[in-house]
């Protein structure tokens, strides 16, 4: 087990008298051991100042090894304002330490932490943990192990940095450096203590790589305006963002920090922080599980069909589409959020899609089930099949991300064989469409097609008619075979060669 040393003494006397609560000061004494942090919070407490007595009998006892007795410069160390103690024009304060009688340690076990705001006080405690497993059964998620997250107040990282300038300094005096980094980081500690709990809850193990999330969002409104002082220090670090409501994110409170010099942070924030009267508050538990994919390939049989829903200029063109004949089947039993629906390639509206089907993908967000067997998938896609007879799909499967990756890949690059039956108004003969057998790597430059413009930009795009192949049937009719590269509108194709023809 991980213990104090004799160096740590004044850090841990220093610490508590100024209100800091038993786990961030292992924190800041660097202590690595997981399960120390675990222990009852009274009983770390206790610990502490059996710790700082130097009692042999009662250190027996204790979480701590000592290896030597007291060291006396520290306890009258700060009896008098040395050289290097600084005042609040910029500096650091004097600090009150615990005496003989440990009344600041006692006081402090009441006290809201001067640094973590609570978080590793009350919300360390089984009652929250069991409140945060209510939330979870409740959401009614299927999962079989889980990560979990926790978002901290911005202010936290200023307590943080005005306390780490404190021991810094002190720990200065006895020759000894403390970098930042050094510091077990209060979501580290946190997660220690949480896992086991809410595991043993959950019945299910912590994995890091696990789909389903379990975060709790914490505030603290008593202290919001603590961060606002460095916006006028550093102002390029607080630039406003669409996606975020306030300036103020715990990233850009860090970069600021680093930025700051330490004499002007000191003249616009006390250090040591004061305590607080109120604890952070939760205020979100929120349960999340990871994107399940699925895939197959689908048939479409209707000419009156378009692959996604049709919609232009806020009116619904037709009254359903592939994606939504699909979709509502898989969304009603995954019991997902919504969805993000994806193919290789698409069709026009009134062409079918026959042979083996084009394949398509369905990415289900936050999915309250996610486990299904191959025969489940079976009875699903037999559903589908059953409840129309514009499409049908085969092949149904549960995939990874990566495999719709590789589905999308190359689109560009494909090749795909068209055979259209065309009919000229005017007569022709043989040798008059001889000439298209010999086009090779013919280049288009396309615009975008009218009836796609609600979908997809106006842009001009390059693409290839590799091969052509005629063949005459009669004097108004003749077959066109052409190879070309995926993406190319053939429709747009087959009137260009018929004024070739003319």
């Amino acid at each position: 087990m991980s213990s104090l040393t004799e160096e740590d003494r004044p850090i841990v006397q220093l610490l508590l008298g100024t209100g800091t609560c038993p786990r961030c000061v292992f924190r800041f004494c660097r202590v690595g051991s997981q399960t120390l942090y675990r222990h009852p919070y009274k009983e770390l407490m206790k610990d502490l100042k059996q710790f700082l007595k130097g009692n042999q009998e009662k250190e027996e006892t204790a979480c701590f090894d000592v290896a030597d007795p007291p060291c006396k410069r520290f306890r009258r160390g700060h009896a008098e304002e040395g050289p290097d103690d600084l005042n609040q024009n910029g500096v650091l304060s004097q600090i009150p330490l615990v005496n003989d009688d440990n009344a600041a340690v006692e006081n402090s076990a009441v006290q809201v932490c001067n640094v973590c705001l609570g978080i590793l006080q009350e919300f360390c405690e089984i009652d929250f943990v069991k409140k945060m497993c209510e939330k979870v059964n409740s959401s009614d998620y299927q999962f079989n192990s889980f990560v979990f997250s926790v978002s901290l107040p911005p202010q936290l990282s200023v307590r943080e940095h005005a306390v780490w300038l404190l021991v810094k300094q002190e720990m200065g005096k006895l020759g000894l450096s403390l970098a930042k980094d050094d510091i077990v980081q209060l979501k580290e500690a946190y997660k220690w203590i949480i896992h086991p709990q809410l595991s043993e809850e959950l019945g299910v193990p912590t994995d890091g790589k696990s789909l389903f999330e379990v975060s709790v969002v914490f505030a603290h409104p008593e202290t919001d305006e603590e961060c606002r002082f460095l916006a006028t220090i550093c102002p390029d670090c607080f630039k406003p963002a669409k996606n975020k409501q306030s300036v103020f994110t715990r990233m850009a409170v860090i970069k600021a920090l680093e930025k700051i010099k330490e004499e002007d942070f000191l003249k616009h924030f006390p250090c040591p922080p004061s305590s607080p009267k109120n604890l952070c508050v939760a205020l979100e538990i929120q349960c999340n599980n990871g994107a399940v994919f699925v895939a197959g390939r689908y048939n479409k049989y209707s000419r009156n069909l378009p692959q996604t829903p049709w919609i232009i200029d806020g009116e619904r063109k037709l009254e359903s589409s592939v994606e939504e004949l699909i979709s509502e089947h898989l969304m009603a039993e995954f019991k997902a959020d919504s969805f993000n629906f994806s193919s290789s390639g698409r069709e026009d509206v009134d062409v079918r899609t026959l042979g083996n089907g084009r394949p398509f993908a369905i990415e289900l967000v936050n999915p309250h089930r996610i486990h299904f067997t191959a025969e489940e998938m079976k009875r699903l896609q037999q559903t589908i099949n059953n409840s129309s007879d514009k499409i049908q799909v085969r092949d149904l499967q549960l995939v990874t991300r990566e495999a719709i990756g590789r589905m999308k890949e190359g689109e560009e690059e494909k090749t795909k064989t068209y055979s259209a039956l065309i009919w000229t108004d005017k007569t022709i003969q043989k040798e008059h469409i001889a000439f298209l057998d010999n086009i090779k790597e013919l280049k288009l430059d396309q615009k975008t097609p009218l009836r796609v413009l609600h979908r997809r930009p106006l842009a001009l795009r390059c693409r290839i008619i590799h091969t052509m192949k005629s063949e005459y049937i009669d004097e108004h009719h003749f077959r066109l075979r052409l190879k070309t590269q995926a993406g190319t509108y053939l429709q747009c194709c087959y009137s260009t060669h018929l004024l070739m023809v003319d």
